[in-house]
């Protein structure tokens, strides 16, 4: 029987209210995949939440050990897909049910693929 990997819970609180959570397994060893699954809360929350919950998945070091993402995303959250888009390389998603899968390789060194390189600031 094979490790399933190390399971993390991740969220992204406003105030004391969770608005958007990950559940994130890595697989023990280095180069592995990545699996997670991004959920928003119901409703409208503040714009950015459901970015930085895509960034705490990405940051934690046994994600960036990691050379492959597996992700189940909701249908219609575009943030999350847009942030996910930035943070890897060679994405492909592709419609499940109420959800997104999304295949994607990790940068080496957590450098993101497509996104702005470090100490670039976007102008008004």
């Amino acid at each position: 029987m094979t490790d399933p990997g190390t399971p993390r819970h991740v969220e992204i609180k406003d105030g004391n209210e969770t608005v958007a959570a990950a559940e994130v397994t890595t697989s023990h060893e280095p180069g592995g995949t990545a699996q997670a699954s991004l959920h928003a809360a119901p409703g409208h929350i503040a714009p950015g939440s459901r970015a930085s919950l895509v960034d705490a998945v990405m940051d934690l070091p046994e994600v960036q050990a990691s050379e492959h993402l597996q992700a189940t995303v909701p249908l219609g959250d575009a943030e999350s897909l847009e942030r996910l888009r930035e943070r890897t390389e060679n994405m492909t998603t592709r419609p499940a049910g109420s959800t997104a899968l999304l295949d994607a390789n990790i940068p080496a060194d957590g450098e993101p693929g497509s996104g702005r390189e470090s100490g670039e600031t976007s102008s008004p």
